[in-house]
């Protein structure tokens, strides 16, 4: 399905911008041209909803909302929205490296807010919004109500609004809120409107560039969410709509008492009734945003770990039996070979290996996971296979100069120093991404920490823990010609990129 190539992982949120958070601004046109002129096939982001609890985008308010923190504020000057004092007042320059999401989560709303004020005085703008609105009525009308209603009932969760009639969504209640809320409703739409124009720009000019976009699908969705607001009839929830089976993971390499998510899971007979109507819709909103898909978690489509709802880790949990390959031939059935990645790390046994290659997609390797000293693994590059994406670490992990400064032990250490060629002439980052290179796999993947080397102070999340994740931002200009001329000589020394006219490397000569 693939062909020899690879790509940098970064979300929007790390990119530069003075306001606070990555958006979809020049600094992610200069990256995708950055990756262009490095000889990268892929981008690729992590899930761009809206984010609630933890600030985790694998916790979104919308399986199919877009962040509104993510639109640019330049572009909405350019457009006549906003003023020069607007964006002044949004200016947080002086924390440039990390997010602030309790500042945002005060601040970018208003700001946005100025700008609907100022649209709602143009007939263009309206008109395009009405379109938008039309053509995302599966979605958009469900999501703009329930993100007013959170507002109106002070944030509160799903469960906790005091209204049983608007949170079972009674027809009358319905008519209700939409026509009293209705200038906060059409708020919302609008933040939506904006950032998918700002995103199908930016992929088409991406695209252009010769980049395609991985982007990410997580299994599950949070419980505080429109999803299951408008769909309850999915999920084990009680009848107050609060989880009764919550999702995780068993103990594992990231937590010696397994990933206590707190998903609800699915009630994936209804969903299997209903021939898997939502989950093909959901592929196929991807579809439409990215030019490949990494799914979350594929492991629980074959079996996935329940906990009993006020567990407080993840080890009391059990096995369930996920829908399997009914599921993705649906999915074929209704939308073709979807360019899909597997994400199939964590606990995986025979069967869930069985059930990948039965399935076609290439699953993941994670550079960092083989360096062992006393064992010959699936993830150490050598054993990595070609239908799969090979990763020098992830979003979940450590930096591979965090983990051999320190989280090694001397043994497994030593085996990253004689493995991955480790000396003092390169930065230890970039002995990581040669090695990836070389490997068999399709695609190799690198993080932008790992091309800056970068260590602990750039991880951007740890499992298992709240608080100060999510937040790593690039420092402005970390994209330099120079670093993008030493990637693309990588990738044409293994085969990894087209020979460009002109260039002086290994293969040209």
């Amino acid at each position: 399905m693939f062909q020899r190539s690879s790509g940098v992982v970064l979300h929007i949120s790390s990119l530069p911008s003075p306001y606070g958070i990555g958006t979809l601004g020049k600094d992610a046109y200069q990256f995708v041209d950055f990756l262009r002129d490095g000889g990268q096939t892929y981008w690729q982001v992590l899930p761009l909803g809206q984010t609630g609890f933890g600030d985790s985008p694998y916790q979104c308010f919308s399986a199919a909302a877009g962040n509104p923190y993510f639109i640019d504020l330049d572009t909405l000057k350019e457009m006549g929205l906003l003023s020069e004092q607007d964006l002044r007042d949004a200016d947080v320059g002086h924390n440039p490296d990390r997010v602030d999401y309790e500042m945002l989560a005060q601040t970018r709303l208003p700001i946005l807010h100025r700008a609907f004020v100022r649209a709602q005085e143009s007939m263009i703008q309206m008109g395009k919004m009405d379109a938008f609105r039309r053509e995302n009525k599966d979605w958009v009308e469900d999501y703009a109500m329930f993100m007013t209603l959170k507002k109106h009932f002070d944030q509160k969760a799903l469960w906790d609004w005091n209204d049983e009639a608007i949170k079972h969504r009674e027809p009358e209640a319905m008519r209700k809120y939409a026509f009293d809320l209705k200038h906060e409703i059409d708020f919302y739409v609008f933040m939506q409107y904006l950032f998918f124009a700002q995103w199908e720009k930016l992929r088409a000019y991406a695209n252009k560039q010769g980049i395609q976009i991985i982007g990410d699908i997580p299994i599950y969705v949070s419980p505080d969410s429109c999803d299951v607001w408008a769909h309850p009839e999915m999920f084990q929830i009680d009848g107050d709509l609060k989880p009764h089976g919550v999702a995780g993971v068993p103990p594992d390499y990231y937590s010696a008492t397994g990933q206590l998510w707190g998903n609800p899971t699915y009630n994936w007979k209804v969903i299997e009734d209903d021939g898997f109507q939502w989950w093909i819709w959901r592929v196929r909103r991807n579809l439409a945003l990215f030019d490949v898909t990494r799914i979350d978690h594929f492991r629980g489509f074959q079996a996935y770990w329940e906990i009993p709802e006020g567990e407080e880790t993840a080890i009391n949990g059990k096995w369930k039996k996920g829908p399997r390959m009914k599921l993705f031939k649906a999915i074929r059935a209704a939308l073709g070979d979807v360019p899909i990645i597997a994400e199939d790390l964590g606990d995986i046994d025979d069967a869930v290996r069985k059930f990948l290659k039965k399935s076609g997609y290439p699953g993941m390797r994670v550079m960092i996971f083989g360096m062992r000293a006393d064992e010959n693994n699936d993830h150490i590059p050598f054993n990595w296979p070609k239908n799969c994406v090979g990763y020098t670490s992830t979003h979940d992990s450590e930096t591979v100069v965090e983990q051999f400064t320190d989280k090694c032990s001397d043994a497994d250490r030593d085996v990253m120093r004689e493995y991955l060629r480790v000396s003092d002439r390169e930065p230890l980052g970039w002995s990581a991404i040669r090695t990836a290179f070389a490997a068999p796999c399709d695609i190799a993947m690198t993080t932008m920490q790992d091309l800056l080397s970068l260590g602990a102070d750039a991880r951007m999340n740890t499992p298992s823990t709240l608080g100060g994740n999510w937040s790593w931002r690039a420092a402005d200009g970390f994209d330099t010609a120079a670093l993008a001329k030493r990637i693309l000589e990588e990738c044409e020394v293994y085969c990894r990129a087209e020979l460009r006219s002109g260039s002086e490397t290994l293969l040209a000569t």
